[in-house]
C-alpha cells in the first residue's frame, strides 16, 4: 500500500513539473504574442498552414513568393508599401517564432501525456483534464488564425473582440494548467475556508482587467491619454459612454477602453491590500504568508509599469513587461487561492 502511495506521488509530481513547463512555454507565448502585436509583426504571414508553415522560407525565391503574397493585403498597401524585403524579414519573423511556439507546445504537451497516459501513471480524474487542455490548446491555434483574418481584409487592423479571445483562451489554458499542477504538488488535504471565494473572485477580477487590456491593445487607446493620475485635464474624462447604444463604448470608444482599465487597476490594488490585511491578521500559514508577499509584489511591478508604458507612449519592451507582469499577478492571485484552501486555518 505504501509503494503504491508512493508511486502515486511521485507521478504526480513528475506530472506537475510536466504542467508548469508547459504553462511557462505558455508564459512565454503569450509575451511574444504581445511582442508580435506591438511592432506589427501579426499580419505578416497571410496563410495558416499548420503543418508544412513549420519550416520558413529557405531561399531568395520562397522569399520574394511570400513577400509577393504579403503585398496583395491591406497591410502593405496601406501602411507598409514600398517596404524593403529585409524589412518583411524583420516583423515576419516574429509572427513566424509566435506559430512555431504553439506548435512546439503542442508537440510537448502532446508527446508526455500520450506517455502518461498509456503507462497508466495519470490518476483517475485527471485524464480528461489533461485532454480538455490538449483540445483548448487546438482550439486557441484556430481562434488565432480566425483572429489575424480579421486584418486581411480592408482594415488592417485585427479585430480587438478577437484579439481578447485569443488572449482569453491562453490566459484560460494557463491558469487551469497551473491550477492543476498545484494541486498534484500539494500532498495534504485541501478544504475550503472563509477566504476561498474570495480570492477566488480575486482571480476573476485580475482576468478581467487582462481582457480589458486586450481591448486597449486592440483599439490602441494607450496612446490616448499618455498621462496619469488624470486622463488629460481630469481623472474622468467627457465623453464616457457616449455611445449608442452606450455598452458599445466599453468595447469600442478609446477613451472609455482606457478609463475602464485604469478603474480596474485601482479596484484590484485596493482588493489586494485589504485581502492581503486581513488575511495576514488571520493567522494564516507560511505559505499563505508566501503566497501574499509574492501577489503585493506583482502588484507594485504591474502599478509601475502600466504607468510607466503610458506616460512613455506604449514602448514595445515596457508594453510587453507590462503584459508579462499581469500574467505573474494573475499567477500569485491562483498561488494564493490554492493555498488558502490547502491545510490552513485561520484563526
Amino acid at each position: 500500500m505504501t509503494m503504491h502511495t508512493d508511486n502515486t506521488l511521485n507521478n504526480d509530481r513528475r506530472i506537475a513539473q510536466w504542467l508548469l513547463f508547459c504553462a511557462l512555454a505558455i508564459f512565454v507565448m503569450i509575451i511574444l504574442g504581445g511582442v508580435t502585436r506591438l511592432t506589427e509583426s501579426g499580419l505578416s504571414i497571410v496563410e495558416w498552414k499548420p503543418v508544412i508553415g513549420t519550416l520558413p522560407p529557405m531561399n531568395n525565391l520562397e522569399w520574394t513568393r511570400e513577400f509577393e503574397q504579403y503585398k496583395q493585403f491591406p497591410e502593405y498597401q496601406k501602411v507598409n508599401k514600398g517596404m524593403s524585403l529585409d524589412d518583411f524579414k524583420t516583423i515576419f519573423y516574429f509572427e513566424y517564432s509566435h506559430r512555431l511556439l504553439g506548435r512546439l507546445i503542442g508537440v510537448i504537451f502532446l508527446i508526455p501525456f500520450l506517455f502518461f497516459w498509456f503507462s497508466k501513471r495519470i490518476k483517475p480524474g485527471l485524464g480528461i483534464p489533461l485532454l480538455g487542455l490538449f483540445i483548448l490548446g487546438g482550439l486557441q491555434g484556430a481562434l488565432g488564425w480566425f483572429m489575424v483574418k480579421s486584418g486581411l481584409v480592408d482594415n488592417p487592423r485585427v479585430s480587438q473582440y478577437r484579439l481578447a479571445a485569443h488572449l482569453g483562451l491562453a490566459v484560460i489554458i494557463y491558469a487551469y494548467m497551473l491550477w492543476l499542477a498545484l494541486s498534484l504538488l500539494q500532498t495534504r488535504d485541501r478544504h475550503p475556508t472563509v477566504f476561498s471565494k474570495r480570492t477566488l473572485g480575486l482571480c476573476a477580477v485580475i482576468f478581467f482587467m487582462i481582457i480589458t487590456g486586450a481591448f486597449v491593445a486592440g483599439t490602441r487607446a494607450g496612446l490616448a491619454y499618455p498621462t496619469w493620475p488624470l486622463m488629460g485635464d481630469s481623472f474622468i474624462p467627457a465623453n464616457l459612454y457616449a455611445t449608442t447604444p452606450f455598452w458599445l463604448a466599453a468595447f469600442e470608444d478609446i477613451t472609455t477602453i482606457q478609463f475602464n482599465h485604469r478603474i480596474l487597476a485601482y479596484i484590484i490594488t485596493i482588493i489586494i491590500a485589504w485581502l492581503g490585511f486581513v488575511l495576514w491578521r488571520s493567522n494564516p500559514s507560511q505559505q499563505v504568508k508566501l503566497a501574499i508577499l509574492l501577489l503585493c509584489s506583482a502588484l507594485i511591478m504591474q502599478v509601475g509599469l502600466g504607468i510607466a508604458t503610458l506616460l512613455n507612449h506604449v514602448p514595445v519592451a515596457l508594453a510587453a513587461s507590462h503584459q508579462g507582469v499581469a500574467i505573474i499577478l494573475l499567477s500569485s492571485a491562483l498561488f494564493l487561492a490554492h493555498s488558502v484552501k490547502v491545510g490552513t486555518r485561520m484563526h
